[in-house]
């Protein structure tokens, strides 16, 4: 849920990609080897760039996510979900 501030997560637990704001937490399949999310790079209104620690690499990869269509899928309305979030950091387990 995204907080007084607008803030809201992302992260992964049991390989699932996890992101709580917007008044819900969703839940959605995460790649095979991913370790953790490392840092979020870029917000807009859905769409985040952020860095991510896989098995198979040594070095951060850069991962995009687009909640939009993740969110139409689910039959919630993506401006509605979104409209109150301002910024996205990783949680930490």
């Amino acid at each position: 849920m995204a907080d007084r501030n607008g803030t809201a997560t992302l992260g992964c637990n049991a390989g699932y990609t996890v992101f709580s704001g917007g008044g819900a937490t969703i839940r959605f399949r995460a790649p095979y080897s991913l370790k953790r999310y490392i840092r979020v790079k870029e917000w807009d209104e859905g769409y985040l760039v952020v860095d991510a620690e896989y098995a198979h690499s040594p070095a951060p990869v850069e991962e995009y996510i687009d909640l939009v269509p993740i969110l139409e899928d689910l039959y919630m309305d993506p401006a509605g979900y979104l409209e109150d979030i301002r910024e996205v950091e990783v949680a930490h387990a």
